[in-house]
């Protein structure tokens, strides 16, 4: 089965006012079947949002694609004409932002604001744009889409407003869609609600998707394999139940070890001291040469200051990025 979306050593880096670039992603390397939910793990700076902004050449003004290819059907979108990738937008790829109280308009009504989308990507006429609008609200909110279609952004829940950033993604029923961290501002309660929404969305429409977060515990079940990122390298990718269940690389195994629901028995009502990632993951921070992690981490040998370790191939689907594996 071929891919939908094949990314191929993306490198990526921001400018300072001085003008000096410093990288963001650093030969990001991955293929998303069709149907198929990679989530992708790291800390913030890790180079998890760089990545879902530049699969669709949202960047800012002072981010820079420095090299690599985006194949979606065939067609590189880092070359694509502004045109081309307008049309892809929204329609074919749909992104979904973070934070829906600043990627909603606080002056329009929901279902205004889905109904732009469908009008930006096709002409069906007015009834046609508002039965489509409803088919969507009726998807995500299915005993009562009417209100929340006629309501403001403030007038929603906050997992409400994520919900119709989700009917916006889907509207034009695209084959990938990528949520960036759409979980991080919500209770444990709500999250999985949305876990669930998406699951739905995948097996009534055969969705692809790339999911970011910073907590592997939401992605136990959810995703297929599972895509952790430091310092904008790969550093291990493989099967979800490998990777979460024995986590290979230094730095997942202290990722996951941080989560409060995989150390601490739950229920138990004892306070328990989380461990924590020594030192800091700032850029700055990073070692100008060697493996990347090897200042924070604690089974770092002489070699992981010399030169940075490739890829090893553990299975034919697990990879890591780290010399203990190396032959």
């Amino acid at each position: 089965m071929a891919s939908v979306l094949e990314i191929q050593n993306l490198q990526v880096s921001y400018r300072s006012r001085e003008g000096i670039l410093s990288s963001a992603l650093a030969g990001v390397s991955f293929d998303l079947m069709p149907g198929e939910i990679i989530g992708v793990l790291g800390e913030s700076g890790s180079g998890k949002s760089t990545l879902a902004v530049s699969l669709v050449r949202l960047l800012p003004r002072n981010g820079e694609i420095i090299r690599g290819a985006v194949h979606f059907e065939g067609q590189d979108l880092l070359r694509a004409t502004p045109d081309e990738l307008q049309q892809i937008r929204g329609r074919c790829i749909s992104l979904i932002f973070q934070e829906p109280s600043l990627a909603l308009h606080p002056t329009l009504r929901a279902g205004e604001q889905v109904r732009q989308v469908l009008a930006a990507h096709s002409a069906p006429g007015k009834s046609a744009l508002n039965e489509r609008t409803r088919q969507v609200f009726a998807q995500l909110f299915p005993e009562d889409a009417d209100r929340i279609s006629r309501s403001y952004p403030h007038q929603l829940s906050g997992g409400q407003r994520q919900r119709v950033l989700i009917a916006q993604a889907i509207a034009c029923g695209p084959s990938v869609v990528i949520a960036d961290e759409p979980t991080a501002s919500l209770d444990s309660a709500t999250q999985m609600e949305l876990l669930a929404v998406f699951r739905t969305l995948r097996e009534r429409m055969g969705l692809a998707m790339i999911f970011i977060t910073h907590n592997p515990a939401l992605l136990s079940g959810f995703a297929d394999r599972v895509l952790v990122l430091y310092g904008g390298q790969v550093v291990e990718c493989g099967p979800a139940a490998t990777v979460l269940a024995s986590p290979r690389h230094p730095y997942t195994k202290a990722l996951f070890q941080s989560i409060p629901a995989i150390f601490e028995e739950r229920g138990s009502g004892r306070k328990t001291k989380l461990p924590v990632i020594l030192g800091d993951s700032a850029r700055s921070s990073l070692p100008r040469g060697g493996c990347p992690f090897e200042p924070r981490c604690t089974e770092r040998m002489s070699v992981c200051r010399e030169r940075e370790p490739s890829l090893v191939n553990l299975s034919a689907s697990h990879e890591v990025s780290c010399f203990k594996y190396e032959s």
